[in-house]
Formats: C-alpha cells, sequence, structure tokens
C-alpha cells in the first residue's frame, strides 16, 4: 500500500531534511535562526522539515552558491517572494469578488419584455427583442436611455 505525503507535511528531523537538502545541520539551524526556513517545531522543540522547506533550502543553497547571493540578498528575495505571493492571493479574492457583484449587477439589470405569445420574457439590459412586432403590439420606446 503507497501512501503519499502532502509537501507541506513536516516530517522530516534535522538530520534527514540536512542530507536530502545537502547541506550540514548545523547550516540549517542557522537558517531557521535567521528567519530563511523556519521548521515546525515538536512538543519537545525538535525541528521538523517539510518537502517544502527542503525544496526551499535547496534554493538557498543555489542562490548562494550558483548566484552568489549572501543571505541578506537571499532574506529580502525570500521576503519579496512572500509578498508576491500574498499579493496574488489577494488579487484572486478582489477579481472573485468583482465577479460575483458583477453577476448580481447583471441579474438586477434584467428587463422585461412581452413576448409574441402573450407572455413575460427577462432579455438583458443591452439586448434587444428578437424579430418584428407582430401588428399592434406595444412597443416599449426611451429615448433618455443611457448608453
Amino acid at each position: 500500500m503507497h501512501m503519499h505525503i502532502s509537501s507541506s507535511a513536516a516530517v522530516y528531523v534535522i538530520s534527514v531534511a540536512a542530507d536530502l537538502a545537502g547541506m550540514h545541520p548545523q547550516t540549517l539551524r542557522q537558517y531557521d535562526r535567521l528567519g530563511l526556513v523556519t521548521p515546525e517545531r515538536t512538543a519537545g522543540r525538535g525541528r521538523r522539515y517539510s518537502g517544502q522547506d527542503i525544496a526551499e533550502l535547496r534554493m538557498i543553497q543555489q542562490l548562494s552558491q550558483d548566484e552568489g547571493v549572501n543571505l541578506v540578498g537571499i532574506k529580502k528575495i525570500i521576503d519579496l517572494q512572500n509578498q508576491v505571493d500574498a499579493l496574488k492571493s489577494r488579487n484572486e479574492e478582489l477579481e472573485t469578488e468583482v465577479r460575483s457583484r458583477m453577476s448580481a449587477k447583471e441579474r438586477e439589470a434584467r428587463v422585461f419584455a412581452a413576448g409574441t405569445a402573450g407572455d413575460v420574457v427577462s432579455i438583458s439590459r443591452v439586448r434587444r427583442p428578437r424579430g418584428r412586432p407582430e401588428p399592434g403590439a406595444m412597443v416599449l420606446y426611451n429615448r433618455f436611455r443611457r448608453r
């Protein structure tokens, strides 16, 4: 039986996380103190790292070793990325709210017209009834209608 572990589940002790990230455990402790990667803590204060934490550790190592970015620069990059993620999330919330309000506004803006058989039909404000009115049919005309 194969069980899937979420990448956000904090399951790795510091020695295993250090091995997976290709670092010394002391480096992980330093990164925790600096706030670069903050693992979850057990009741006994032991660090537990998630798959996401290990991916972040690898990214920090790449920025540091391959790109030559110092730890202060890396902290700033991480903070800015977190800010971008938060803004993207807020933007999605606002877009959803705007769509919701627009559809509510569209529902409020419906117009009712008399169908050719004398029935009442709902049409959008911008759409006109199809076809020509029958002789003697009453047609609503509003010359003050805003565009």
